[in-house]
């Protein structure tokens, strides 16, 4: 963790993943252990448990995806989602696990463009425990050895818990744009923050920022 810093000089020199010192190392969601979490793969018997995750629609209500409804919606997501990350050289897709059980009970993500976005999402009957924390911060951990140079996530102004996990990971906003989200077509403001990993003297990433009409630096923002 390190102190915020609000710099916001913008650099088109983000396009090049491999950026720093450390070349990237080429893995695929190795399993990783925390004190209270195992994050593993998901696989094809987790699907009740993927179902459950995606089908609470206060879970849902800052995704873009609708709510899950069936084991055959899940099995189809899990496919798209998972399955087909799995077949690619490196992917940070993870099932967070509690280990007394190692039942999913929320994700985390880390994609693999040029945007390095951090995702995630828990079961509401878990919130407020610190495990999404837990789990971004050993995620992190293993994309900093992997030689990832930075990481950035969002989320909707409505959503402040949310920026508090990033907050918590170390992570600094940037800037706030609107985007028109889809599936579900709604003008959602978010808020980015980035984190530099392993290579920090990487530029704010700006593509949200060039793509989107409107874009504002909010004074008010803490941290």
């Amino acid at each position: 963790m390190h102190e915020l810093i609000h710099c916001y000089t913008f650099s088109n020199d983000n396009q090049n993943p491999n950026r720093g010192d450390n070349p990237i190392s080429i893995q695929n969601t190795p399993s990783l252990q925390t004190n209270r979490l195992t994050l593993r793969k998901f696989t094809q018997s987790d699907l009740p448990a993927l179902l459950n995750i995606h089908s609470d629609k206060e879970v849902n209500k800052f995704l873009p995806m609708f709510p899950l409804k069936t084991l055959t919606g899940a099995k189809t997501y899990w496919e798209n989602q998972y399955a087909a990350a799995y077949k690619q050289k490196q992917a940070y897709q993870y099932a967070i696990c509690l280990k007394e059980d190692n039942i999913p009970i929320g994700y985390i993500n880390i994609s693999m463009n040029d945007s390095h976005d951090l995702g995630y999402g828990l079961t509401k009957a878990f919130w407020h425990q610190g495990i999404v924390t837990e789990a971004g911060k050993a995620i992190l951990e293993q994309a900093k050895k992997d030689g990832i140079p930075f990481v950035t996530a969002t989320h909707d102004r409505n959503n402040p818990r949310s920026g508090g996990v990033m907050i918590q990971l170390g992570m600094h906003y940037q800037y706030s744009y609107e985007e028109q989200w889809q599936p579900k077509d709604q003008l959602v403001t978010f808020r980015m923050y980035q984190l530099n990993l392993a290579d920090q003297t990487s530029p704010v990433y700006k593509k949200y920022w060039d793509d989107s009409t409107v874009h504002f630096i909010e004074a008010d923002v803490t941290s």
